[in-house]
C-alpha cells in the first residue's frame, strides 16, 4: 500500500512511525512532514489545508489510503473532498469534525444527549458575555469556540480576570475568528484524562487512557499550550471508570451525531475531568491527540493499518487490540518562549545518542533539516517518549533521553507523570 500522512507535528511522526511497521505498506508520503518523518517517508512541501494540491498528489502518487493528523484540514472538509474524488481517507467529515471545530455546537450536542459536562453559556456578542461574567462570583473558564491550536482556553479563578479574558478573545481577537463565539463555563476541579476511541460510524473501540499536561509550567502553572507531555496508562482510571466513560459519554455522543444524520468515522478524542461527581467532558477533538498519540502508539501492538481498515469498513467489532504492558511517558521539548514568541533555526544536538537507546523514540514535532543539521522549526520541537518497566522507570528513561538533547533555549516540564507517581496534590491537580 502507498500511504499519505497529512501534517507535520509529533503526532504525524508517531503515526508515520507506526504505519511504517506494517508489512502492507510499501511507501509513505508526508505533507509537509518534518525532519523525523523524512527518515521514514518522502516529505512533500504541501500544507495540510491545501486541499487541491493534496488531491493532486494523492492521484499522481496513486495513494491507497490517506491518514489525516491535524484538525484544521478535517474542519474544512478534506475528507469530504477526497471522498468526492473517489480517494480513500481516514477521518471524520467536516460536519462530524464540528465536535472540535465548534465548541458551542459540541456543548449543545452534549446537552441534548445528557452527557456530563461543565455548566456553560454561549455568547456571540461581547456586551452580553461581559454582563454575564460580571454577574458571576465564582471562577469561570473562557473558551474561544473555534479552533485555536489548544490555546483558546483561559482559566480565570477571579471573575474579574474573566472580563479581561473576554476582552482579549472577543475584542482584541487574540485567536482570530475562533473567538467570534465564546463559551463561558464553570471551572471543574480534578485530574484531566484523555480518552481516544476509534469510531466506524456505529461501533467504537476505546484506546488506553492517557493524561496530557496542557499548562506550560511545572505544577500545571502558566498559560495553556498544545500539550507539554503525556503518559499512559493512567493508574486512577479503573475498568469501571472506563465503562462509565464509554456508556455515559462516548456512546451518547456518537448516537447523538447519528440522530443528526452525521456519520462519525475516525478518531474521537474526549478531554475529560475526573471530578468527585464522576468524569465530565471538557472538550471533544476529532483526531489523535498530540502528544497523547506518541505514548499510546509506542505501546500499541499490531498493525495500525489493519485497525484503520476495520474502522473504514465498519467492522471494528472484529478488532481486539493488544498493548505492551510497559507504561510510556512522553516529554515535550519546546522552544524558549513557547507558547508565546520564540525563535526558529536552532541546531539540535544529541539525537544520534538517543537513537541508540532501546524503547526510546524522539518524535519530531517542530523540526526541519538545513545545511546538514536538524534545527528547530516550531514551538513544540520534540516529543521524547520512553517505555519503562513501570511508570517511574518510563519517566526516568524519558528524562535521561531529554538530557542528552541540546538546542538553544530548550525547555521542558520536569513533572510529566508526577500525578500518577505521587498522587494528586494541591500543587499538581489542575482546575479547568
Amino acid at each position: 500500500m502507498r500511504l499519505l500522512v497529512i501534517g507535520g507535528g509529533g503526532r504525524e511522526h508517531a503515526l508515520t512511525w507506526k504505519l511504517a511497521q506494517s508489512d502492507r505498506v510499501s511507501k509513505i508520503y508526508c505533507t509537509p512532514g518534518n525532519a523525523g518523518t523524512a527518515q521514514l517517508a518522502e516529505n512533500v512541501a504541501i500544507g495540510p489545508t491545501e486541499l487541491d494540491r493534496l488531491i493532486d498528489l494523492a492521484r499522481q502518487q496513486q495513494i491507497d489510503l490517506t491518514v489525516v493528523g491535524p484538525e484544521a484540514p478535517l474542519a474544512i472538509g478534506i475528507v469530504d473532498r477526497f471522498q468526492a474524488e473517489g480517494l480513500r481517507i481516514f477521518g471524520p467529515t467536516a460536519q462530524a469534525a464540528r465536535v472540535e471545530a465548534d465548541k458551542a455546537y459540541a456543548k449543545q450536542l452534549m446537552r441534548e444527549q445528557a452527557v456530563p459536562t461543565a455548566e456553560a453559556r454561549i455568547f456571540t456578542e461581547y456586551q452580553a458575555a461581559r454582563a454575564y461574567v460580571a454577574s458571576r462570583d465564582q471562577a469561570v473558564v473562557i473558551k474561544a469556540a473555534g479552533l485555536a491550536e489548544g490555546k483558546g482556553v483561559i482559566v480565570c479563578d477571579d471573575p474579574a480576570d474573566g472580563l479581561l479574558a473576554l476582552e482579549r478573545v472577543m475584542k482584541d481577537r487574540a485567536f482570530g475568528d475562533a473567538g467570534d463565539t465564546v463559551v463561558v463555563e464553570e471551572k471543574l476541579t480534578g485530574q484531566e484524562l484523555s480518552i481516544l476511541a476509534i469510531v466506524d460510524g456505529r461501533s467504537l473501540y476505546v484506546l488506553e487512557a492517557s493524561q496530557d499536561h496542557k499548562p506550560v509550567g511545572d505544577g500545571d502553572t502558566g498559560p495553556n499550550t498544545g500539550g507539554m507531555g503525556a503518559y499512559t496508562p493512567v493508574p486512577i482510571v479503573t475498568d469501571a471508570i472506563m465503562a462509565q466513560i464509554e456508556r455515559e459519554i462516548l456512546v451518547p455522543v456518537v448516537d447523538g451525531l447519528t440522530r443528526r444524520d452525521v456519520l462519525y468515522r475516525g478518531v474521537l478524542y474526549a478531554g475529560l475531568m475526573l471530578t468527585t461527581a464522576g468524569p465530565k467532558v471538557l472538550e471533544f477533538n476529532c483526531r489523535f491527540g498530540d502528544p497523547e498519540a506518541q505514548p499510546i502508539l509506542m505501546r500499541l501492538r499490531g498493525d495500525l493499518v489493519e485497525l484503520i481498515e476495520h474502522a473504514m469498513a465498519g467492522t471494528l467489532d472484529q478488532v481486539d487490540l493488544d498493548y505492551d504492558p510497559r507504561p510510556a511517558v512522553c516529554v515535550v521539548m519546546a522552544s524558549g518562549g513557547y507558547p508565546g514568541k520564540y525563535e526558529k533555526g536552532k541546531v539540535i544536538e544529541g539525537l544520534d545518542r538517543v537513537a541508540e537507546l532501546s524503547d526510546v523514540e524522539a518524535f519530531h514535532a517542530g523540526t526541519a533539516r538545513r545545511d546538514g543539521h536538524v534545527v528547530t522549526n516550531g514551538g513544540r520541537v520534540l516529543g521524547v517518549t520512553a517505555l519503562g518497566a513501570d511508570l517511574a522507570d518510563a519517566q526516568k528513561r524519558a528524562y535521561q533521553a531529554v538530557d542528552m538533547i541540546r538546542f538553544e533555549g530548550a525547555y521542558c516540564r520536569r513533572d510529566i507523570a508526577a500525578k500518577a507517581l505521587t498522587g494528586p496534590s494541591p500543587a499538581l491537580s489542575r482546575s479547568v
